[in-house]
């Protein structure tokens, strides 16, 4: 996939078949938008092109901290797999939310990216104060010949997907099962290992203390979880998760922290994938570490038997974030 992030790095290519969107998540609303763009790139010939922004619209236009479900590198591997064709990346800046629908549409999807067909979702706006809707693209694409294609909302559940509701299932409630029925895989975290105070390895469950590499990246509330850990070297072990202060003993800053099954080598410094697979329970103090050391015992059966239950139902059914 060719990946063009920044206005110097995009080059014109009118035979593309184009989607716009932030996409973050690449969940399964935004899959069936793309399943669909990549069927009618291989009918046109076209190059099948996803154009998003960074960083999220909503931090400009509106001065939110929209938390992230993906990445930018993590949403273009996504689409890699999935097989898309080109990602386009622009700067979404204070001067460009301020350009008119008009001049968007034709100077930068006509003049600057280049396409022959715009696939999009049934509410899509653009342009200064989202002012630009499905009417005016179609008008457009009649003047600079290109084709308008609408895809309509898609739900899970007969639920409306979105970011927000994925964002909103994690952060408030930390329904990682629901977000990853939405996203059609595991929400995933990546961070890398710092070192800890060590009370784990003090009580018989050594942790690896994760610093998240980005900033605006989503991570859940806070509480117990099982994953699965993906090592350096590839290698994926069960684990179960903690987001929270440590109330035993110190009740400091929220901290992630995980405990690998099977595995107890010293990768300080190393860069770990964690993916969420249930929430166990919230987080809570203890009268003692010996009530603690009781519970994490029941947490690990629990966590064990959820990830067992997720390795095999994968077995059966493909990745689609793959498909």
């Amino acid at each position: 996939m060719k990946r063009e992030f920044g206005w110097d790095a995009i080059t014109r290519d009118a035979d593309s078949v184009v989607t716009v969107g932030t996409f973050d998540g690449v969940h399964r609303g935004h899959q069936a938008i793309i399943d669909y763009l990549l069927q009618r790139a291989e009918a046109q010939g076209g190059t099948s092109t996803l154009i998003s922004f960074d960083p999220h619209p909503r931090t400009v236009v509106h001065g939110q901290d929209v938390p992230l479900l993906t990445t930018l590198d993590e949403r273009a591997q996504v689409l890699e797999r999935i097989g898309l064709d080109r990602l386009v990346v622009i700067p979404f800046t204070e001067s460009f939310a301020q350009l008119e629908p008009v001049k968007y549409v034709e100077e930068v999807l006509v003049g600057r990216v280049g396409l022959q067909e715009i696939t999009i979702g049934y509410d899509h706006r653009f342009g200064k104060k989202r002012q630009g809707d499905v009417d005016l693209l179609r008008t457009l694409g009649e003047t600079h010949e290109f084709s308008v294609d609408v895809i309509p909302a898609q739900e899970v559940d007969h639920e409306v997907v979105s970011s927000s509701k994925i964002r909103d299932l994690l952060q408030s409630e930390g329904e990682v099962e629901e977000a990853m029925a939405m996203l059609g895989r595991p929400y995933r975290l990546r961070g890398t290992v710092a070192r800890g105070a060590g009370r784990g390895r003090q009580i018989g469950y050594p942790t690896a203390n994760l610093d998240v590499q980005t900033p605006r990246k989503l991570t859940p509330r806070r509480g117990v979880y099982a994953v699965r850990v993906e090592l350096p070297n590839g290698a994926v072990h069960g684990g179960m998760l903690n987001i929270g202060r440590r109330p035993t003993f110190e009740g400091m800053n929220v901290t992630v922290e995980v405990h690998i099954f099977g595995f107890d080598d010293s990768i300080y410094g190393e860069t770990l994938s964690v993916e969420f697979l249930q929430r166990v329970r919230d987080e809570r103090k203890f009268d003692s570490a010996e009530d603690l050391v009781v519970q994490l015992s029941e947490d690990e059966r629990h966590c064990k038997q959820a990830v067992e239950a997720f390795d095999t139902s994968s077995r059966r059914v493909p990745d689609s974030s793959a498909s």
